[in-house]
């Protein structure tokens, strides 16, 4: 079976279809579709069937997609192998989440200096069940889940569990709770809450904690960006749940939240049978993230 038709198989599975394959290998639909067909006579098997309106795969082609994903990482280990006798270099792609980026990504750049590996970041600020899936452009991404939502557990996706990282309530520096180390939730029932948007794990803390408590929280605005909720809480207008590390403005007081567990959990994705340099670099992440401290 030829390579490049196991490597657009594997698009297919990650990407969902032709249409998406075409755009990110830089080819037509009807060329794309031909590929599939040879690969399919080659494999003896159908590996594309008729679902309505969309094609997915066969369980022949599930199957087959967790052996292109062996082969494609041979070789890219082999590649990266005769890349590193020509140039000294090899480069891993690394997609993060701001906030993640934000104290992770210095200790890991640090880290690989002179050991012949590049790290091409980028930020990627998705929901928890659509970080996976951006595997198909990114040797690894980097994520963050409510530490109460399991894992991730699809077979062409490994997890590396890098940390926790507590979730605090912040409220304006001149509130009437700013002189207090901790908080209850029940003491915060008739505040407005500034929230990130939904599916974004501090949002799910929101509502695990409202579930746990029987308290709901009353949301006025949501914003991505840590900073411009800070900013919001800092003029008076809510309190909002930060993650501990990402608390930064000095017009906010940071509380504990009392009887109950908040966190969001760090997570590294990858492929199975990931590159030397793949797993050089989650190694990197991880003792960025043990210097972080324990929380």
């Amino acid at each position: 079976m030829d390579v490049k038709r196991l490597r657009l198989l594997r698009e297919f599975a990650d990407r969902g279809s032709i249409g998406a394959v075409a755009d990110a290998m830089h080819m037509t639909p009807s060329a794309v579709s031909q590929q599939l067909k040879v690969l399919a006579k080659e494999a003896g098997v159908d590996l594309l069937e008729q679902d309505g309106r969309r094609i997915r795969l066969t369980d022949a082609g599930r199957a087959l997609v967790l052996r292109a994903d062996e082969v494609i990482a041979a070789v890219q280990r082999a590649q990266e192998e005769m890349e590193g006798y020509r140039s000294g270099a090899t480069t891993v792609r690394l997609a993060m989440f701001p906030s993640g980026a934000a104290l992770l990504l210095p200790g890991v750049l640090d880290r690989v200096v002179g050991s012949g590996v590049e790290v091409a970041a980028a930020e990627l600020d998705v929901g928890y069940p659509d970080a996976a899936p951006a595997l198909a452009d990114f040797d690894i991404v980097v994520t963050h889940r409510d530490e109460r939502t399991p894992p991730v557990r699809e077979p062409r996706v490994e997890v590396t569990e890098l940390m926790r990282e507590p979730v605090d309530v912040v409220v304006a520096a001149g509130s009437e709770f700013a002189d207090r180390g901790e908080v209850a939730v029940g003491d915060l029932a008739d505040c407005d809450w500034i929230s990130v948007e939904g599916g974004f794990p501090v949002d799910d803390v929101l509502l695990s904690m409202s579930a746990i408590t029987g308290v709901a929280p009353r949301v006025t605005q949501r914003m991505l960006d840590f900073g411009t909720i800070q900013s919001i809480v800092a003029a008076d207008h809510g309190i909002a749940l930060i993650p501990r590390f990402a608390v930064r403005h000095p017009g906010v007081k940071r509380l504990t939240l009392k009887g109950v567990r908040a966190a969001r959990v760090y997570e590294a994705l990858t492929r199975p049978g990931r590159r030397r340099a793949v797993a050089d670099v989650v190694g990197h992440l991880a003792a960025s993230a043990a210097a972080v401290g324990p929380t």
